[in-house]
């Protein structure tokens, strides 16, 4: 009986796994239009419309997943941009301090997993967990009461346990 079966467990672990990628945004194709990414992701957490035009999709796994990747969709309605934004080396190219405020933030990160106030600075410290070469880390975005960047910085995300970090 347990032969019988065999085909069906791999042919249902087959679909399973294929299924998993169709719900991965970095697999997506350039070039893909709106509604297949639609068709194949599901809604997206967010929507906000871009500076020069188009809009970006935005799939987080937060508030305490690991990831946030946005799809940028052109005015003729295609993806020209697939990127996951949480990751150590894209921080000092996109963040940019003195110049985004609020609405840039979101449009990049989307809601932070947690806002909190600290003595030693007036405003709020907005923060997301993401992995560095599989460890749990935390990047911080500090925002005064204009709304205005004024620092970030990463961190270890010391609050996941020990046996998470594997």
């Amino acid at each position: 009986m347990n032969a019988r079966w065999s085909p069906a467990v791999a042919v249902l672990a087959l679909a399973l796994a294929l299924g998993g990628c169709a719900l991965d945004p970095s697999r997506l194709p350039l070039g893909t239009t709106k509604a297949e990414a639609l068709q194949r992701l599901g809604p997206p957490t967010s929507t906000y419309p871009m500076p020069a035009g188009g809009e970006r999709l935005q799939y987080s796994r937060g508030p305490s997943g690991f990831t946030v990747s946005n799809l940028d969709v052109d005015a003729t309605g295609k993806v020209v941009s697939v990127r996951q934004e949480l990751d150590d080396t894209m921080f000092d190219s996109t963040v940019k301090v003195d110049q985004w405020h609020v609405p840039d933030v979101l449009r990049s990160y989307g809601r932070p997993y947690q806002v909190s106030r600290v003595l030693a600075f007036n405003g709020e410290v907005w923060a997301w967990h993401y992995r560095s070469n599989n460890m749990p880390r935390l990047f911080y975005i500090y925002v005064d009461p204009d709304g205005l960047v004024v620092r970030y910085h990463t961190a270890d995300d010391l609050s996941i346990d020990a046996r998470d970090r594997r």
